[in-house]
């Protein structure tokens, strides 16, 4: 059985466009968060900014955040355009950066600039499965089935929402964890940012397989929670021991 779990929600300052000192700031969080996982929103390396230029794994102003995670034995999953164009998840760690997962289910002005992620991603840590997510993805109930279909047992996204649905994110979260049973984790952008967006919900959070809150932020720009991640024990499938009478 894999062994617990420390994964924390981050709703970091974010600057349109400025990838260099939001990956600063993004450092800073992984330094501070002292957890194994670090969950950032939604294209939280540019802002929600269509139009910026893809970010690849390989782009210098990255090298904060790398060395923050190889300083700390800390994944982090960032969100970026990527090449294609898509709106990807980087996941950052000592061994570098990668795209590890393109949004499937795109919104809004979305489908005007990217193209949709192709199959759900999974990321093993520590004997975890982490399916990842990107907004609109976690409102889509096929996503979730077959991210779990797949293998996950925990289901972690990055997203953004407007300050008038402050409730969606915990809505989708609890209603992955019932439909699941697996834990939820939602990094939500908080303040503004790009496409329209003067004032973010806020509202990160992390949800137990039974759909209760272990762990929730407020609307502020720059909060962080976190929660340790159990995997409840598999029932034994060996056959009961003989009678030796």
């Amino acid at each position: 059985m894999p062994r617990p779990l420390r994964v924390a929600v981050a709703q970091p300052l974010t600057r349109s466009h400025d990838v260099a000192g939001n990956a600063e700031r993004h450092a800073a969080v992984v330094r501070s968060a002292g957890a194994r996982v670090v969950v950032f929103p939604e294209l939280s390396l540019t802002g929600y900014e269509l139009a910026a230029a893809p970010v690849d794994p390989a782009d210098p102003r990255l090298a904060p955040l790398r060395a923050a995670c190889a300083a700390t034995g800390t994944l982090a999953l960032a969100g970026a355009p990527v090449a294609g164009p898509h709106i990807g998840v980087l996941a950052v760690d000592g061994d570098g950066v990668r795209v590890a997962y393109r949004k499937m289910w795109l919104g809004g002005a979305e489908p005007q600039r990217f193209r949709p992620g192709r199959r759900p991603a999974l990321l093993d840590v520590d004997g975890w499965r982490l399916g990842l997510a990107v907004c609109k993805d976690t409102g889509v109930p096929e996503h979730a089935a077959a991210t779990v279909a797949a293998g996950a047992d925990a289901y972690l996204a990055g997203v953004l929402e407007s300050a008038d649905d402050t409730a969606v994110p915990e809505e989708r979260a609890v209603g992955v964890a019932a439909a699941h049973g697996v834990w939820v984790a939602t990094a939500s952008f908080a303040g503004s940012t790009g496409g329209g967006y003067p004032r973010a919900a806020g509202g990160s959070g992390i949800w137990s397989p039974a759909g209760v809150a272990v762990a929730r932020a407020g609307a502020d720009v720059g909060e962080v929670v976190a929660a340790t991640m159990l995997r409840a024990p598999q029932p034994s499938t060996a056959p009961p021991p003989r009678s030796r009478s």
